[in-house]
């Protein structure tokens, strides 16, 4: 049998890999074909990379296209597909670099394309200093810019969610002077709810970041071969490097052509062993897809990293004879601009409300530790309930060091659709180091349940 996988990243090298455990060489050969120049790479870690906490590119390289081949995974580099024929059961590419075409037989395709950068037509502008940041080639050139002379002072994030906010980090760790541009009332506004976006405000602006919202771009400035500035209706703000973080659409223009189903989202539709729908043998997975809401049943396209690993390998293993199925989302997340983490799980307020469900919320402040150890920090939790039943619906957090990852603990009881009341006598861990007698998870359920009862 042949495997054929178009996309040699997250999704894709999982779904060839678990392939590859479960079937040899004689029983399996798998050809990937990635447009890019690198396999297996953390596009999570980029801001990271640019920022100087990582220290160089290839750390943020989980395997390398050399350490798949001797694996029996045959990866071909720079290589583009660009027609997928069901019928003949084939692919066709191109050589980007040698040229000409390849036409490549399957009996399993893996769809694992990803994700493509939202991009206005005013930004679609070649080596003037405005990046996406998608890719490693990506981070590459934005690194040669950052050294380039003159060398940016300048620099203007567009885009309030999570690439904005963490380049926004990025560019302040670089010494540049950053503005960050969003049309939300406040950052992170497709995230959390209003009054914990004013928080993240606060604080970036705290950082001396300057924060433009309810913002709108009209076009750049360039000059020189060189950005000077980003054009608003308030006028023009000084700009000698731009970085684009308007979200991303599922990258799906491929599988269009070739007749794949697409849902609502614009995502390839799956069932739950990632088999695309109505067609043998064809998979998709990743960034490219889109997936079921748990709380809401809704279809949802959710782009993170951790669910592209977990559908390639749901992907690999049911192509390998085993089974496998990914259930769903629950839009578990978290973030950091420089030293304010930022996370969330389940459903904000608007969305449970477009879900028709009726609901009350508690927000409580409390500290990472005990009040009295060394380090405490502040921290602000959210808890969104289903009214009457008590059912956890959502929950988010803004604060200092340690208050993002229990965000984890909150999803996890999202997950198995606990109620509020049921979180109160949750056995949490203790001691005045890591957390106060009373966790802040425990207050806020509290006093969520509260807020049921009164809704009786």
């Amino acid at each position: 049998m042949k495997l054929v996988v178009i996309g040699g990243d997250a999704a894709g090298m999982s779904a060839a890999s678990q392939a590859r455990k479960r079937l040899g060489e004689s029983d399996l050969g798998i050809v990937v074909f990635e447009r890019g120049s690198f396999t297996s790479y953390s596009a999570c870690g980029i801001p990271y990379w640019i920022g100087g906490a990582v220290p160089e590119r290839d750390a943020l390289i989980a395997r390398t296209p050399e350490e798949h081949r001797k694996a029996g995974i045959d990866v071909r580099l720079r290589h583009e597909v660009v027609g997928i024929d069901l019928d003949r059961r084939e692919v066709l590419a191109h050589d980007l670099d040698g040229g000409g075409e390849v036409r490549e037989p399957f009996d399993h395709l893996v769809y694992a394309t990803g994700a493509v950068p939202v991009m206005p037509e005013w930004a679609r502008v070649r080596d003037q200093g405005v990046f996406g940041v998608q890719t490693l080639g990506d981070g590459e050139a934005i690194h040669a810019w950052l050294d380039r002379e003159p060398k940016p002072r300048n620099a203007v994030v567009i885009g309030g969610g999570y690439i904005g906010v963490e380049m926004a980090e990025a560019m302040v760790h670089r010494g540049l002077h950053v503005t960050l541009l969003d049309k939300s009332p406040q950052p992170m506004g497709k995230t959390v709810d209003p009054d914990m976006g004013a928080l993240v405000q606060k604080a970036m602006r705290g950082m001396d970041i300057e924060v433009v919202t309810d913002a709108h771009v009209d076009g750049l400035e360039t000059a020189g071969g060189r950005v000077r500035a980003v054009v608003t209706p308030g006028g023009s703000l000084p700009a000698d490097l731009v970085v684009l973080g308007l979200g991303v659409r599922p990258n799906t223009a491929l599988a269009r052509e070739g007749s794949l189903p697409l849902g609502p989202t614009g995502g390839v539709r799956t069932d739950l062993r990632m088999r695309v729908e109505g067609l043998e043998g064809v998979w998709a997975a990743g960034d490219c897809v889109e997936t079921r809401h748990l709380l809401t049943g809704r279809p949802v396209h959710v782009p993170l990293g951790t669910h592209a690993n977990k559908q390639g390998r749901v992907a690999g293993i049911n192509i390998g004879g085993g089974y496998a199925t990914f259930p769903g989302v629950i839009g578990t997340a978290v973030t950091k601009v420089c030293d304010l983490e930022v996370a969330r799980t389940g459903l904000t307020s608007k969305e449970a409300e477009a879900a028709g469900y009726a609901f009350v919320t508690a927000t409580v402040d409390s500290t990472s530790r005990a009040g009295y150890y060394p380090g405490a920090q502040l921290m602000t939790v959210k808890l969104i309930a289903e009214r009457r039943t008590g059912l956890l619906l959502g929950a988010q957090i803004v604060g200092r060091a340690e208050a993002a990852k229990r965000i984890d603990a909150l999803a996890v009881a999202t997950w198995n659709r606990m109620t509020v009341e049921d979180m109160t006598a949750l056995d949490l861990s203790y001691a005045p180091p890591f957390a106060p007698v009373w966790d802040p998870i425990l207050i806020a359920a509290r006093k969520a349940t509260e807020a049921v009862h009164a809704s009786l």
